[in-house]
């Protein structure tokens, strides 16, 4: 294999994932496709893959960002769209990564509602404590039935 020589130099990709009760993966592209000014879009099962020139990106991505701020997370992509060290095109099979997509979209909840208490802390709202879990009452086991089991080990 030749030298690497990437395709779109000085650009970055971003993955925005969105994991919102009331907007749709769809519905953040197209508000995104208004506020894009020569970045590429794509939309995903999961939310969008942006590229562009940095700043540009990061405008776009601060933009989209005020749409549901506890709802849409950003992380960056290590390769660039097609680049032949990655893409499944060149590789074959599933798409490298995804699985690890997939894995993060699940945690994604748990972290929304950390950021929602935290603003709720901000806010000033009274912030219960939570109740200690209740314990179980359970039957002591009797010292005979526990030397019986013993002695069924043993033999």
């Amino acid at each position: 294999m030749g030298e690497y020589r990437p395709d779109y130099v000085d650009t970055v990709t971003k993955y925005v994932f969105i994991e919102s009760p009331s907007m749709t993966p769809g519905e953040l592209a197209l508000r995104a496709y208004e506020a894009s000014e020569g970045v590429l879009i794509k939309e995903t099962c999961f939310g969008l893959q942006v590229s562009g020139e940095p700043e540009s990106v990061d405008r776009l991505i601060e933009e989209i960002r005020t749409f549901d701020p506890v709802h849409i997370f950003v992380k960056d992509r290590g390769f660039p769209p097609g680049d032949p060290r990655r893409c499944r095109a060149n590789l074959g099979g599933a798409r490298p990564g995804y699985l690890g997509h997939e894995r993060e979209f699940r945690v994604l909840r748990y972290i929304t509602r950390g950021l929602e208490e935290l603003d709720r802390r901000e806010e000033g709202a009274e912030v219960p404590e939570p109740a200690p879990p209740a314990r179980e009452a359970r039957q002591k086991l009797d010292i005979k039935r526990l030397q019986e089991l013993i002695d069924t080990e043993e033999s």
